[in-house]
């Protein structure tokens, strides 16, 4: 009995703490305050939201019928969850006073308390920036929903994505873009989440891939809804402008580079992609065009505001190609079933990314840049470093996703029982069915 209705007391137990930690403002703070960036920021913490319902039809789109409401869902529900968690302590692990460049304290902003009367994150107030950042967090383990579709147990799902938030994701934001944070510190750029969002989402995706190992039935067509695919793909592509161009957290100059570089980058690799498919002999299609696309997303993510529109179209067809053979050879191995293919486009896709800034960096573009990549000044200096964070960042949300996932399953299993994967999870975890599927095949 108490297991059933633990999740609610926990519920309550937060609601308790609202109450009683209200976080009222001393004082409004309105000086130093920019109402054009004020209103780009809203503009894009508001994209960057959209994208997860985008990430929720794309990935809707790929799978069985039977699987596409659960599908959908576990992305929605990362919007909830996620930002209760954030308001509690999520953001002050991520952004609050550092314990040695690793976490930040979870006291510093416990329940929001000091936010509100905190003093400007630069032209914006504390707490746009704060929920400009929730957005990044929510659509993190959204991503990684991808690799394990049609086979994990809902409420398992829920508890990793609560221990991925606090263990995974919030660290990592800590060292890459905390003042104090030690990857910010060795010099390491990410603009917009390359390193924080996609690699982490990406390894997780291959830890949860071999974890809770191969479908049952992989039988059914690669695309069930194309529609919803591109639908989602536009409505990423659409929220990604939140995404990289709201992370100059202001508009100006460099708003307008990162916007520019992320359009050519995904147009440039939906391009390529299509290129890929024509040299291993296949026609050119909707759902190759929209992988692809957002691989150039992805990978222009941690450079968007460090390099030029020329280099972000490069960034984007190689990297592009480079996914499409990772999807390829994971594909030969027996290494994991990776469902929609989460790692070889998010994980690989962060990686080049993440590479291509080491490369390609420069103070022409950006005056924050201090050390300049190897294609523009001949230094080793920045790639050395951007190479030894992938390793740990890598090694870091590997082994650590994986270990969370065999706590959650001594919690509660992890995956469904084989009667309930042939049935499919959008009955079996939530009573539903996705109605129009039945229409089409009647």
């Amino acid at each position: 009995m108490l297991k059933k209705f633990a999740p609610l007391i926990v519920l309550l137990v937060v609601c308790v703490l609202a109450l009683l930690n209200p976080g009222l403002p001393k004082e409004t703070i309105t000086e130093g305050l920019d109402s054009g960036d004020i209103a780009w920021l809203l503009t894009s913490a508001a994209f960057v939201l959209l994208m997860t319902p985008g990430l929720a039809f794309f990935y809707g789109g790929m799978v069985n019928p039977k699987n596409v409401i659960s599908t959908m869902l576990q992305s929605f529900v990362a919007m909830g969850i996620i930002s209760i968690l954030w308001v509690v302590i999520g953001f002050s692990m991520a952004f609050g006073d550092s314990f040695g460049g690793f976490v930040g304290d979870p006291r510093t902003y416990f329940m929001f308390n000091g936010v509100l009367e905190h003093a400007p994150f630069g032209t914006i107030p504390f707490v746009l920036f704060a929920f400009f950042q929730l957005k990044f967090a929510v659509i993190t383990p959204a991503l990684f929903t991808g690799s394990f579709s049609e086979r994990i147990r809902f409420t398992s799902y829920i508890i990793f994505m609560i221990l991925f938030c606090l263990f995974i994701y919030t660290p990592i934001a800590h060292w890459t873009w905390h003042a104090d944070g030690f990857l910010y510190k060795m010099g390491v750029l990410d603009f917009a989440g390359g390193t924080v969002v996609h690699m982490s989402a990406g390894c997780a995706a291959l830890a949860g891939a071999i974890y809770l190992g191969k479908r049952k039935d992989k039988n059914h067509p690669t695309a069930i809804n194309v529609p919803y695919i591109l639908l989602g793909t536009g409505l990423l592509w659409f929220g990604w402008f939140g995404f990289n161009a709201g992370s100059a957290a202001a508009a100006n100059p460099l708003a307008a580079s990162a916007f520019a570089a992320t359009n050519v980058a995904a147009g440039a690799a939906g391009i390529a992609w299509l290129f890929v498919e024509a040299a291993r002999g296949k026609k050119p299609s909707a759902m190759g065009f929209s992988i692809g696309a957002v691989v150039g997303l992805v990978a222009i993510t941690p450079a968007a505001g460090f390099v030029t529109v020329s280099q972000a179209l490069f960034i984007g067809s190689v990297a592009s190609m480079i996914s499409a053979a990772a999807i390829v050879l994971l594909a030969k191995t027996s290494i994991a079933d990776d469902t929609l293919d989460v790692f070889p486009c998010h994980g690989v896709g962060g990686m080049t990314g993440m590479i291509m800034t080491g490369l390609f960096a420069s103070t022409a573009v950006n005056a924050a840049v201090a050390e300049q990549g190897l294609f523009i000044d001949g230094s080793t200096t920045l790639i050395l470093k951007h190479l030894l964070a992938l390793v740990i960042v890598v090694a870091y949300s590997l082994i650590g996703s994986y270990i969370l996932l065999f706590i959650t399953d001594k919690i509660s299993p992890l995956r469904v029982t084989a009667e309930e994967e042939e049935l499919g999870l959008d009955t079996t975890q939530h009573d539903e069915k996705f109605v129009i599927a039945d229409l089409v095949k009647k």
